[in-house]
């Protein structure tokens, strides 16, 4: 029977990620999706949940047909190569899925039918045609005014004109209904910057009737009244988190949907909220079925500046990180440098700096080093002393406020923070061996039962450190508590310091758990592998990246005394709201937060950034213009750019984490 007091045993949690798109081999950005997953949904067991993990794959549409072609197989070998790709990369990542659906199973087009039917019947979906400008890899059509300099406003490609007969959904039935739930259910949609963007650019501005059927190409699940016409792909791939649960739209509807349904979590990226947010809800309003109870749209992680993207040739795979890495180190790193609501970065330079610092010194050098001193002073036994020190009262209030605030931080999904609070707990140790100084004590024979105290503090911050660490770093916390020949803590005995058993014995063989790597070789092996891979496929390969950067050389303008600068107020702003101007192609409205002061700032920079992007930024202000109105909305302010030979343009943000307002002098 569970021994946790504020055990959730017999409550249901379900959560599932987007089901990734069989267009291709999915890229570490991708892959960071199911892994921040996977460590959710161990840590709501690790809490007593009766948790029920969902992922999979996306399998058909228009660029699928177009992919199958060109490598001229059918779609359905197609797609049968690259979900098995993409569940080989999930299982490889060491992820605790229960159900990895495939919107090409039976069952799930079965229903996806029906689905269209009922909603055929009852006066939601109608026919007509659309025509407009679309957007192939993005399988959506756009209107002239939605476009970003005639391109795509999603991913900035080609457009071309189409017209054809289509099925379509009657959004606005449902609008009214929709935002009443947003505003009555605040935690809906988190973070709230993403609620705000949903709410401003489309629920409020009101809804245009969604395309739900195409006849162009054959691909995709048959509407099964006007076999024609397929099932445009948000109608087929959102109702895999149903239909995976076994609904049934006749009403029969199997043991785990009647279990599990609604969920609890959808974890997606944030481009893809507007479709989990609005369509989604809408769906399910239609089906008369209950609403999810959160949906989370994650930042992306980015490599060097830029989105990942084949054709920009800067793609990173979680199959070759994991084998320069290790799993472990690479669940690691896109768990930790993901905050809450921005992007995140990761590069090969930035990989063997964590590798080294947090993962090879902090915690591989911590445990290493605790238990060769248990060896070497005690014969591996662990043995509570008696003797203790202010030192030692510090370091057990450290680890317990961690673990709270760890448990905390995970109930708000703030994953990255967790992490960080349970290395806290490493890092207080290492501290606490400098304080202490174990190996001038084991000098004085005096002093013999002071440092078997200080090696089972040491000890028994490590087990608990370890047991919170499972969630995110598996492998890692189990190979940790092995050597510590420790049971793994459930939460509830976390609250409890000592509990380690005195009188065990580690292991006297240490394993080192990650080893520190060198950068130049690292780089040098990541050369010779791009190389490798240009001459089989014949590309030329890229450029070298340590070329010497451009340089760009101004007019200069005339000289001005000091007097002149002071005048320019300069603060740091946080962009917590941005929106398109409507009657511009070039303009974002953003409002900013400036110290306890909001001001609207108008600025020309649409294309280079979307107003998603600029949510949660960081960035320089100068503050004290005087406003004018730039078509037509109110600018109080300007943001500060930098601008190359190509004319484009990068936000100038501050280097270190600064608060809203602090003074840029």
């Amino acid at each position: 029977m569970c021994q946790n007091k504020n055990c959730n045993c017999k409550k249901p949690y379900y959560i599932t990620t987007a089901i990734a798109y069989t267009s291709g081999k999915p890229h570490i950005g991708n892959t960071y999706e199911i892994v921040l997953a996977d460590s959710i949904a161990r840590y709501k067991r690790e809490q007593g949940y009766d948790v029920r993990f969902q992922t999979g794959t996306d399998e058909h549409g228009q660029k699928i047909e177009l992919k199958a072609q060109d490598a001229g197989v059918t779609p359905q070998e197609f797609v049968d190569g690259v979900a098995s790709q993409i569940k080989t990369i999930w299982d490889m990542m060491n992820t605790s899925y229960d159900k990895f659906i495939r919107t090409t199973d039976k069952d799930h087009e079965a229903q996806v039918q029906k689905i269209f039917k009922k909603l055929y019947d009852q006066g939601d979906i109608y026919k007509g045609y659309y025509e407009g400008m679309y957007c192939t890899p993005c399988e959506s059509f756009f209107t002239e005014s939605q476009l970003v300099d005639g391109k795509c406003p999603d991913c900035g490609r080609e457009v071309q004109p189409a017209k054809e007969e289509a099925y379509f959904f009657k959004m606005s039935k449902y609008a009214d209904r929709l935002i009443a739930y947003i505003n009555e259910h605040p935690e809906f949609i988190q973070p709230v910057s993403r609620k705000n963007e949903m709410m401003n650019n489309f629920l409020l501005p009101g809804l245009q009737d969604l395309c739900v059927s195409r006849t162009s190409f054959k691909w995709g699940i048959p509407v099964i009244f006007d076999p024609k016409h397929v099932t445009y792909v948000w109608l087929d791939a959102l109702t895999n988190y149903i239909t995976g649960l076994g609904y049934d739209c006749d009403g029969n509807h199997g043991e785990l949907f009647e279990k599990y349904w609604p969920a609890d979590l959808h974890l997606i990226g944030k481009d893809i909220i507007r479709f989990h947010t609005i369509y989604w809800p809408i769906f399910l309003m239609a089906l008369d079925l209950p609403l999810p109870k959160q949906v989370f749209g994650h930042p992306w992680l980015l490599q060097g500046d830029g989105k990942m993207s084949k054709s920009k040739g800067n793609v990173l795979y979680a199959d070759t990180l994991v084998d320069f890495f290790g799993v472990d180190a690479v669940r690691y790193f896109v768990l930790h440098e993901m905050p809450f609501d921005n992007d995140g970065v990761i590069s090969w330079e930035l990989m063997v700096e964590r590798m080294n610092s947090d993962l090879a010194n902090i915690l591989g050098n911590l445990v290493n080093r605790t238990i060769s001193m248990t060896n070497k002073y005690f014969g591996g036994e662990v043995k509570n002393g008696g003797v203790a020190d202010a030192v030692d009262e510090d370091l057990k209030k450290v680890v317990l406020e961690s673990v709270k605030k760890a448990d905390a931080k995970m109930n708000e999904l703030r994953v990255a923070d967790a992490l960080s609070e349970i290395f806290n707990i490493f890092r207080r140790c290492n501290k606490s061996s400098d304080e202490t100084m174990p190996w001038a004590l084991a000098k004085d024979e005096a002093q013999k039962d002071r440092l078997a105290t200080v090696l089972y503090n040491l000890v028994e911050a490590i087990t608990i450190g370890a047991s919170l660490l499972e969630s995110f770093m598996p492998d890692t916390s189990a190979k940790i508590l092995a050597q510590l020949n420790a049971q793994k803590r459930t939460l509830d005995q976390m609250d409890t310091f000592g509990l380690y058993p005195s009188g065990n014995k580690v292991t006297d063989k240490p394993e080192i758990l990650f080893a520190r790597m060198n950068i130049k070789e690292v780089l040098e092996k990541v050369e010779a592998m791009h190389a490798a891979q240009a001459a089989e496929t014949g590309e030329a390969p890229e450029e070298e990246a340590a070329q010497e950067e451009s340089v760009i050389d101004i007019e200069a303008k005339p000289e001005i005394e000091y007097e002149d600068f002071a005048k320019l107020q300069f603060q740091v702003g946080e962009i917590i709201a941005c929106e398109a101007v409507k009657k511009s192609k070039k303009l974002l409205c953003s409002q900013v937060k400036i110290g306890s002061q909001v001001k609207q700032i108008v600025s020309g920079i649409k294309a280079h950034y979307s107003p998603e992007e600029m949510v949660g930024k960081k960035v320089m202000v100068v503050v004290n213009l005087k406003p004018a109105k730039l078509a037509g909305v109110l600018s109080e302010g300007m943001l500060l750019c930098a601008e190359d030979a190509d004319g484009n343009l990068s936000l100038m943000v501050p280097e270190k984490k600064m608060p809203a307002g602090a003074e840029i002098c």
